[in-house]
């Protein structure tokens, strides 16, 4: 239990349910760890810099997963791996997000504090979904 106080954010459930803002929590950090690079296609990371990358995601992942990718030592492999098996949750997530914009009414919210989160909540799941929206206005 003691390396759940030294997460820097949220592992990933072994459901995926949390993948899409884990990907963007994940990205966040590496690239603020300078490993942003050991992530993408063709990079050249060197060898120090793959198993940083290698220490520090698998230390974000659901135990079930870290037994799952326990020999993947290229930190690209791992992504690649979790994409792949993950990825598929953004078809499930934007049309129900798109829905929900569609069908976005402020009479339809006791405050506009609630209608206003309900605008951040699903224009949030939108860009993570890597989906352009129209601002609506009041």
């Amino acid at each position: 239990m003691s390396n759940l106080s030294k997460l820097e954010f949220v592992a990933i459930d072994i459901s995926g349910k949390n993948y899409l803002s884990w990907v963007l929590d994940a990205e966040i950090h590496l690239a603020a760890k300078g490993l942003g690079n050991t992530i993408t296609q063709g990079n050249e990371a060197s060898s120090q810099d793959k198993a940083k990358a290698m220490i520090f995601l698998p230390h974000h992942l659901d135990e079930g997963l870290k037994v799952e990718y326990l020999t993947v030592k290229d930190p690209l492999e791992l992504w690649t791996g979790l994409k792949e098996r993950y990825d598929h949750l953004k078809a499930m997530v934007l049309p129900r997000a798109r829905y929900e914009w569609m069908h976005l009414q402020l009479q339809d919210f006791k405050t506009v504090s609630e209608y206003n989160s309900a605008v951040f909540r699903i224009t949030s799941q939108l860009k993570l979904c890597g989906d352009h929206y129209k601002k609506i206005g009041l």
